[in-house]
């Protein structure tokens, strides 16, 4: 099967955001959203071009236009923020984005009456069923198809430190579930979801799909569902690790690191050098340290075996790129990184939140509530 890349401009970048709607006075999760659709939706349009349904009901996603720098995916998501919330605030319903609900239950949430989504429940049963989750996808343009793979398998190295910095799902079913980000080891039950296989050359991904689509396993190549993944219609690499994120400026400080790595790894390649790479071994012990202890994390660096704090790797990283975010413009989202490890990732704001309140998880919503109201990591 042969698979045709679209190049873009190099480092381009969008994001893709997915929310929660729930009830203003009880925080409980509402399935309002074909009414949310309904209403943004332009005169003679069938859908708004940048709020779009998802698999359940009580989910939208808002997604950015092809963006030159962060500060315009910010700006874009933002407007479409302000539209769905001009719509929501007289339903009583508000917005909140984390990696999943702190306790409302799967079993009660209504799955959007689409054929696509009804193969996917029918074909995964109780898990597709468990899959109360939400995350950020990141966007990065490629100028030519033959990076894809290599940037890839690079940027698994880096998949803890994105991780943990967005882990927001500390809890569910209304447990603490002992993990940062509870969502990473959920997804990755449903097929093709999870790490990606490494592939050395173009032709072996077209294999692997050409495989997939003959034993039905696919019928399209969005259904393969990695943490990364080349998006060849698009013509990017996708990021697609992280948990929801609270606040557009957590937004934009992920989609800031994610597009400095993969223009720092494309001007690397350029430069004809050979990108590092991990053991996949390696890679999924990572994947399991940055789900279960976030920032706390000791992460592999190297076939080596050689280990670091995950939060002294990304300081030195932030470092590192510092003049690729310059040269994207982006270097004070870049700089939001630091805040959130200065401040904690969600899931730890929302570990503090239920501590101040006796064990609310009620509070912990009131929290995301309004936080995705203010835009902004709170600096207490």
């Amino acid at each position: 099967m042969k698979i045709d890349f679209t190049p873009s401009r190099r480092s381009t970048v969008g994001a893709e955001w997915e929310l929660a709607l729930v009830d203003r006075r009880t925080g409980e999760l509402s399935s309002v959203a074909e009414k949310v659709l309904d209403a943004v939706r332009p005169d003679g349009e069938e859908e708004h071009p940048k709020i779009k349904q998802e698999l359940l009901l009580n989910t939208i996603e808002v997604i950015s236009g092809i963006c030159d720098t962060i500060a315009e995916v910010k700006a874009d998501l933002n407007t479409s923020l302000d539209t769905v919330h001009s719509v929501l605030d007289p339903l009583g319903v508000e917005l909140f984005s984390a990696g999943s609900h702190p306790f409302s239950t799967w079993y009660q949430q209504k799955v959007t009456d689409k054929e696509r989504y009804a193969k996917l429940i029918d074909r995964t049963q109780w898990w597709g069923r468990q899959m109360l989750i939400y995350g950020v996808h990141v966007h990065v343009g490629l100028d030519h198809r033959d990076k894809a793979l290599p940037i890839l398998d690079a940027l698994l190295n880096y998949a803890p430190h994105l991780q943990a910095l967005s882990a927001s799902s500390p809890y569910w079913g209304a447990e603490d579930t002992g993990y940062a980000s509870n969502r990473a080891l959920m997804f990755q039950q449903l097929p093709t979801a999870g790490l990606p296989f490494q592939f050395g050359k173009w032709e072996e991904l077209e294999s692997y799909v050409d495989d997939m689509f003959t034993t039905g396993v696919i019928d399209h190549f969005s259904e393969i569902r990695w943490d990364v993944r080349p998006a060849p219609h698009f013509g990017t690499i996708e990021m697609r690790v992280c948990d929801g994120l609270p606040t557009l400026e957590e937004v934009g400080a992920i989609s800031a690191l994610t597009q400095c790595l993969v223009d720092d790894f494309s001007g690397r390649l350029d430069d004809g050098e050979i990108l590092p790479t991990l053991p996949p071994w390696h890679v999924q012990e990572n994947k399991w340290r940055a789900a279960r202890y976030g920032v706390d994390a000791i992460v592999i660096l190297d076939a080596a075996g050689n280990e670091r704090l995950v939060t002294d790797d990304t300081y030195d990283l932030l470092n590192r790129l510092e003049p690729v975010a310059r040269r994207l413009d982006c270097a004070d989202e870049l700089r939001s990184v630091e805040t959130i490890l200065r401040y904690g990732p969600s899931y730890l704001r929302q570990r503090a939140v239920a501590k101040a309140y006796n064990g609310s998880l009620r509070a912990v919503v009131a929290s995301l509530i309004a936080e995705m109201r203010e835009g902004t990591i709170p600096r207490a």
